[in-house]
């Protein structure tokens, strides 16, 4: 697996045309008790009496991309009258807990949302997951999205868009107070000392879910070691968890804090829920970090504030080895099937249908994702600066919690809230993550 994802940052560089990502939004009743009673007649039954094929796919997507998935699923059953699929939509947040609670009771959807990755994995090797190779067509998805559902060599999952992760930030204040996007990490501290003396909050942050906040550790310690030291930590090559880099990383966060770069209360703060997009709406704070997704957040919420919406790499820190095109980013939607599902054809059929070219342009024409689709171009100003953004991109870091094994995903976000928090040290969040590692990553 570790080998594969090596592969993926490879062929980024090679075949780069995409990205996207989702969240948020109130859960549905799944029904998934009574469909599961529905699913115990044999098949010849449904047929025999004309019975619908019932079908159930999870997601998470929001907004204007929730609207479109919907149709192209309303598209499909269109297609094929005798499917009956019953779309859950459920927030980012709890999604994980949910899905892996199914798998494990043995009722999943038929086809649900991944991020790929160490997440995926874990379905895989539990033999809950479909293999879909030779059954989609490999060649009409971006190599590097595809690689993130592929384990030896084998594809469980087909992928609908990608992520970058910039700084968003609100152009009026920036003009304001004569801000320039910055290009060093000194140039943002000046930024930021300079909003918090006009009592602005520099930056926005929701961390209640732990995952907002690893950026930063991810952006740290790539600007500072350059694009290798996630690389040889995970596949054990190298620098490990407990390098200077991640200490530093560490310290960097922890005085982006003292700073009062933040909102109060952050680390108690749901993003789902809009808590510290809120903020910038209101011109109480001026940047975020955060996924492509941001953008169909702001249009969904709050358009007229999407006129006032900028966005910026996240900059160099001086003397460090990372270059400022490097981004994090990642791949979602993966759409998988499970292995348990009644009908796997009709599921595989279903999945080809969420990841067509027509859906993937409607998605970057109306939300501005980025593609995992081949084929698709880009006329929404947002989406043409998020692509050349990722185009032009030297390295691509994969978000650690979607490519470590999940135990270990786990740590990393609980250690960099705490930082974040306050209630740990540098030196000891990294120290819990090399032991952790040496526990579950082998060679």
């Amino acid at each position: 697996m570790k080998k594969g994802f090596s592969l993926m940052m490879a062929s980024l560089m090679l075949a780069l045309s995409a990205c996207g990502g989702g969240s948020t939004s109130a859960p549905q009743d799944s029904g998934k008790k009574e469909a599961g009673a529905e699913q115990k007649q044999p098949a010849q039954t449904a047929a025999a009496t004309g019975e619908k094929k019932k079908l159930s796919f999870w997601y998470i997507e929001t907004g204007k991309r929730k609207e479109l998935i919907e149709a192209a699923v309303q598209k499909f059953m269109k297609d094929h009258p005798e499917a009956d699929v019953e779309v859950v939509q459920i927030p980012n947040d709890p999604y994980k807990t949910k899905l892996s609670v199914a798998m494990g009771g043995g009722n999943p959807p038929d086809v649900f949302h991944s991020w790929g990755g160490g997440w995926l994995k874990q379905f895989v090797s539990a033999n809950q997951v479909l293999d879909l190779t030779g059954k989609i067509n490999a060649d009409t998805y971006v190599p590097a999205a595809l690689g993130a559902a592929t384990f030896n060599n084998k594809i469980y999952g087909a992928p609908l868009a990608m992520s970058v992760v910039p700084f968003f930030y609100n152009k009026e204040i920036f003009a304001k107070y004569n801000l320039q996007p910055p290009k060093t990490y000194d140039d943002l501290l000046k930024i930021i000392d300079t909003l918090k003396k006009e009592n602005i909050i520099p930056i926005a942050m929701a961390n209640k879910t732990k995952w907002p906040s690893a950026f930063y550790l991810m952006y740290f310690a790539e600007k500072l070691a350059g694009p290798q030291i996630f690389n040889e930590a995970f596949e054990r090559t190298g620098r490990t968890f407990d390098d200077e880099a991640y200490v530093k990383a560490g310290e960097m966060i922890q005085d982006l804090v003292k700073r009062g770069a933040f909102n109060p209360g952050f680390n108690g703060l749901q993003y789902d829920t809009g808590q510290s997009r809120q903020l910038l709406y209101t011109g109480k704070a001026a940047m975020e970090l955060q996924t492509a997704s941001y953008v169909n957040n702001v249009t969904n919420e709050s358009p007229d504030f999407a006129k006032k919406l900028g966005m910026f790499p996240f900059p160099e820190v001086t003397g460090g080895k990372g270059n400022i095109s490097n981004v994090v980013g990642g791949v979602s939607p993966v759409l998988s099937v499970s292995s348990k599902t009644k009908y796997p054809e009709l599921a595989i059929e279903l999945v080809k249908a969420l990841t067509t070219q027509e859906l993937a342009q409607q998605l970057a024409d109306q939300t501005s994702a980025l593609s995992a689709v081949k084929g698709v171009k880009y006329n929404d100003p947002f989406a043409q600066q998020l692509n050349e953004m990722l185009s032009n991109a030297g390295y691509l870091q994969t978000f650690y919690d979607q490519t470590l094994p999940p135990e270990l995903a786990e740590l990393h976000k609980d250690t960099t809230q705490a930082l974040f928090g306050q209630s740990m040290t540098p030196a000891e969040a990294a120290k819990q993550m090399e032991a952790k590692a040496k526990e579950v990553l082998k060679k």
